[in-house]
């Protein structure tokens, strides 16, 4: 079943429907160019062994954390072309950090995304993490099917008309 809003009043926030209902991509043409961040962050937890294995580098597909960084930073770059009404951006900076937690068996992921833009890079931060964890994944599905990602959010953004939104450190 399919929901589609009847309008897309200033009041209901969606702003990626027209006045029909229609999905658009949101006209960004009459916004400032302002420097814009947005960090995310999510984790993978895995086996004891697998963890071992990543952190040892003794993966039989190489580097898994090298690998999953670079694949986080070609995500981030690729976003307009997997997230349908999302805006093409020049990036001019993508971070993206992994941490070995031993005691909870995961690894986290944490992508910071700048640009300098009339829109923000949220949804890069967002699938950058993504495709680093599932790149994690991928890289040892062979050892350890079971690895959960999770956690997946975003963290902060700041920059542009609605200015900064810092996520509760509780969630």
């Amino acid at each position: 079943m399919s929901v589609t809003p009847k309008s897309s009043s200033p009041a209901s926030g969606l702003t990626h429907f027209d006045a029909q209902g229609q999905a658009h991509m949101v006209d960004v043409s009459a916004k400032a160019a302002t420097h814009r961040v947005a960090v995310a962050e999510g984790w993978i937890r895995m086996l004891p062994a697998t963890l071992q294995v990543i952190s040892q580098g003794s993966a039989k597909k190489g580097d898994v954390i090298g690998i999953a960084r670079i694949a986080a930073i070609q995500a981030a770059k690729r976003t307009a072309e997997l997230i349908p009404l999302c805006h093409p951006l020049p990036l001019t900076r993508v971070a993206a950090e992994f941490e070995i937690d031993e005691t909870a068996t995961r690894i986290a992921c944490r992508v910071t995304a700048e640009t300098l833009g009339p829109t923000g890079v949220e949804m890069e931060a967002l699938t950058a993490v993504q495709i680093g964890l599932l790149t994690i994944y991928d890289m040892c599905k062979a050892i350890d099917r079971g690895m959960v990602i999770e956690g997946v959010r975003l963290l902060e953004k700041h920059g542009g008309k609605s200015g900064s939104f810092v996520a509760d450190t509780a969630g």
